[in-house]
């Protein structure tokens, strides 16, 4: 019986330290739900895995995004995921959002390398491969941010 509790306390603790470190906690706090009156296009993803859910609102200026608003009810790392992109997705354009998007399942499903430039945070969320359960709802920020702005571009 001791060799299974001990088994199962370091499984614990490196799903705490892989997955739900300061800075991802830190991610997931910084969100607050908005909402734009007028946006270009807006986009809404759910994770029928979890249950959990993005909606996100983005204004353009010609190819580039000039506001976005989330809304989000998703566990720590799809909160994570969303802050990462709410820091940086003003001021990108539709490539720059597919390139993050691509780079970030990547990491998820096949060990790829964080990207660099505005979107490097990703790298935070790379302990989360160990965990497939955990990246529908890692994915959904990026997946409804490219979608938005195709809807916006169109």
């Amino acid at each position: 019986m001791k060799n299974r509790y001990i088994e199962r306390d370091s499984y614990i603790e490196g799903v705490m330290d892989d997955l739900y470190n300061t800075d991802i906690l830190t991610l997931s706090a910084s969100l607050r739900n908005e909402r734009l009156d007028t946006p270009d296009g807006t986009s809404r993803k759910v994770s029928k895995l979890c249950g959990s859910w993005l909606e996100i609102d983005v204004k353009m200026d010609g190819e580039k995004v000039s506001e976005a608003a989330l809304r989000v009810q998703a566990c720590a790392l799809g909160q994570a995921s969303a802050g990462i992109l709410k820091e940086k997705i003003v001021g990108s354009t539709l490539p720059e959002l597919i390139e993050a998007r691509d780079a970030l399942r990547a990491i998820l499903k096949s060990g790829g390398v964080p990207p660099e430039g505005p979107f490097a945070r990703l790298a935070l969320l790379k302990g989360v491969a160990a965990y497939p359960v955990r990246h529908t709802s890692t994915m959904l920020s990026f997946e409804a941010a490219v979608e938005a702005v195709e809807r916006a571009l169109k």
